[in-house]
C-alpha cells in the first residue's frame, strides 16, 4: 500500500463528535526517516480550543452521570478496534514519528492493554463509610473532574494518545488529547476508526503548537491538566495553571541511572546496559538508563561487552519489520543530540562508538545517528548531567559506594534507576537510596503493568498505568447524612 493510502484522510481538529477546519490553520508534517512531506496538519487557535472545550464540557454532563459498566463498554470496543488496526496505526507512526514498525506493534499492543484494564477498573472507585455514631451517616464519593486536557510526547504518539485517555473516561471525565506537534497523524487515524464509539464530546483530538497547549491550560473549563513531556514544559504549565489552581499531572524527563556492582552477572548486566538504553527507539525514551555506573573491578569487561552488544542496532527505514533502530523525530532534535555528542568530546570523555549518521543513500534524507557509546566520562561533563534524549551512553567509573550514590542522585531528575547485583542486600540497599520514582533490580527500562511509574524530585508528581492514574482523575467528596 503507498504511504498516501495508508495515512488517515482527515486532517483537522476533531470534538464534539466532528470534524472541524481549524481556524489557526495548517502547518506540514514530514517523516524524520526519508524527509518526505507527508501533507499539512491541523494547528488549533485559542478560538478552536474554546470551542473544543465547550463541546466537551456539555458532553461531560451526562458522561459523568453513565453508568460505570457503559464506560468500561465503551473503552474496550476502542481496544478492540485497535486491535484489528495494530499494523496500520504502527506503519502511521513509523512514517510519522521515525521509530520501526515492528516496535510500534508491540505499542499498540501496550495501549489496549491499558485501556482494558482501566475498564476493568471502572466499579473500584469506591468511597467509604466513616463512623460518627447513631443517627448519623457520613460516607466519602470519588467524582470526576470534569473537561482533562492530556498533552503527550512525541516518541509514543499512538500509545500515549490512545493509553493516556483512557483513566480518564473510565472515572466519568471527557478528555481532549493534544497528541506531538511531531507526529499527530496517528491520533487523526484513531479517530477515524473510533468514531461514533463513544458518545460526541467524550474524546476530543486538538493538534497544533504552544497556542493550542497554552489555551488548554487557560480555560477555566479545563480543571485538570497532564503532560508528558520535558522538565521546561512541565515548569510553564504548571506556571500557567498556577494562575487557577488546576490540578497538574506531570510524567517529566530522566537521566537514569544504572548501577552494575562487582558480584553481579556481568552477562545478564551487559545485556541490560545495551536494552536499557532503548537504542530501537533511539535513545528517546524517558525510562532509557543513559548513565552506567560500572565498578572498577568490571569496568573493562562491561565495555567491552556494551561496545559489542550495541552493534545489534543498525538504524534503518522504520518501516521496514527488519528494522533494529529508527530515526530521530525532528532535524531540531538531530542536531541537539550531535550538539551533545561534540560536547563530549570537547570535555574530554573518550567516544568509544558511534557518533556520526550512518550513511548510505537509502538514509541520506533522515535524521539517523548510529549507536554512540562515551567511555572515561565524569559527573562534570554536561553529557552525564543533561537529558540528551538520544542514542547517548556514558559510562562512569566507581569504586565507593557512597561517593558513587551521591552522584547518582546529584542531579534535578529522580524518575527511574536500576541495579544488578547477586545479593538482596545490596538490591535492597541500593533501592533504598536511589532517589528515583521507579526502580529495577537485574532488569532495566521496562514497564510493568499495573506498577505505578513516575519520578521524584523534577522527573513528576503523579504515577501513571496504574490504580494510582484512574484515582488521580477522580476528586474526592464528602457526604454528612443526619438521618
Amino acid at each position: 500500500m503507498s504511504i498516501e493510502k495508508l495515512l488517515p484522510r482527515h486532517r483537522d481538529l476533531y470534538y464534539g463528535g466532528a470534524w472541524h477546519r481549524p481556524e489557526g490553520g495548517y502547518a506540514d508534517s514530514f517523516s524524520p526517516s526519508t524527509g518526505e512531506n507527508l501533507g499539512p496538519c491541523a494547528v488549533a487557535s485559542r478560538a478552536d480550543v474554546d470551542a473544543a472545550v465547550r463541546a466537551a464540557h456539555e458532553a461531560y454532563r451526562s458522561w459523568r452521570r453513565t453508568a460505570p459498566g457503559e464506560r468500561a463498554t465503551v473503552l474496550r470496543r476502542i481496544a478492540q478496534v485497535m486491535r484489528e488496526h495494530r499494523e496500520e496505526l504502527a506503519m502511521i507512526d513509523a512514517i510519522d514519528c521515525g521509530n520501526p514498525v515492528s516496535a510500534l506493534m508491540n505499542d499498540v499492543d501496550i495501549a489496549t492493554q491499558l485501556i482494558d484494564y482501566f475498564a476493568g477498573l471502572v466499579h473500584e472507585l469506591r468511597g467509604s463509610t466513616i463512623p460518627m455514631g447513631e443517627g448519623v451517616i457520613d460516607m466519602t464519593v470519588r467524582e470526576p473532574y470534569g473537561v482533562c486536557a492530556r498533552i503527550v510526547a512525541y516518541n509514543h504518539p499512538m500509545m500515549f494518545t490512545a493509553s493516556r485517555l483512557a483513566a480518564a473516561v473510565a472515572a466519568g471525565n471527557t478528555v481532549i488529547m493534544k497528541p506531538p506537534v511531531q507526529a499527530p497523524l496517528s491520533a487523526y487515524r484513531l479517530m477515524e476508526l473510533i468514531d461514533g464509539i463513544a458518545p460526541p464530546g467524550v474524546i476530543n483530538v486538538l493538534s497544533g503548537g504552544t497556542e493550542c497547549g497554552q489555551a488548554l491550560v487557560d480555560h477555566p473549563l479545563v480543571p485538570k491538566v497532564t503532560l508528558i513531556g520535558s522538565i521546561a514544559t512541565g515548569k510553564a504549565i504548571a506556571r500557567g495553571a498556577a494562575e487557577h489552581l488546576k490540578h497538574v499531572s506531570l510524567e517529566l524527563g530522566g537521566k537514569n541511572a544504572l548501577v552494575v556492582y562487582p558480584d553481579a552477572d556481568l552477562e545478564r548486566a551487559i545485556k541490560g546496559a545495551v536494552a536499557g538504553m532503548c537504542f530501537t527507539w533511539c535513545g528517546q525514551a524517558c525510562s532509557s538508563t543513559t548513565r552506567l555506573f560500572v565498578h572498577e573491578s568490571v569496568y573493562d569487561q562491561v565495555v567491552q561487552g556494551v561496545l559489542e552488544g550495541v552493534r545489534v542496532y543498525r538504524p534503518g527505514l522504520p518501516t521496514d519489520k527488519a528494522t533494529t533502530m529508527g530515526a530521530i523525530v525532528s532535524r531540531e532534535q538531530y542536531d541537539k543530540i550531535m550538539h551533545y555528542i561534540e560536547l563530549g568530546r570537547q570535555e574530554g570523555a573518550r567516544l568509544a562508538a558511534g557518533g556520526r549518521h550512518p550513511g548510505g543513500a537509502e538514509l541520506a534524507n533522515g535524521h539517523f545517528i548510529e549507536p554512540t557509546v562515551f567511555t572515561d566520562v565524569t559527573m562534570d561533563m554536561r553529557i552525564a548531567r543533561e537529558e540528551i534524549f538520544g542514542p547517548v551512553l556514558s559510562i562512569l567509573k566507581w569504586s565507593d559506594e557512597d561517593e558513587m550514590f551521591e552522584q547518582v542522585n546529584s542531579l534535578e531528575y529522580g524518575l527511574a534507576a536500576g541495579v544488578y547485583t547477586t545479593r538482596l542486600d545490596t538490591a535492597h540497599r541500593a533501592a533504598g537510596r536511589f532517589e528515583a520514582g521507579y526502580v529495577w533490580v537485574n532488569n532495566a527500562a521496562k514497564h510493568f503493568f499495573p506498577a505505578p511509574f513516575g519520578g521524584y524530585k523534577q522527573s513528576g508528581n503523579n504515577r501513571e498505568e496504574s490504580f494510582e492514574e484512574l484515582v488521580s482523575y477522580t476528586q474526592l467528596k464528602n457526604v454528612y447524612i443526619t438521618l
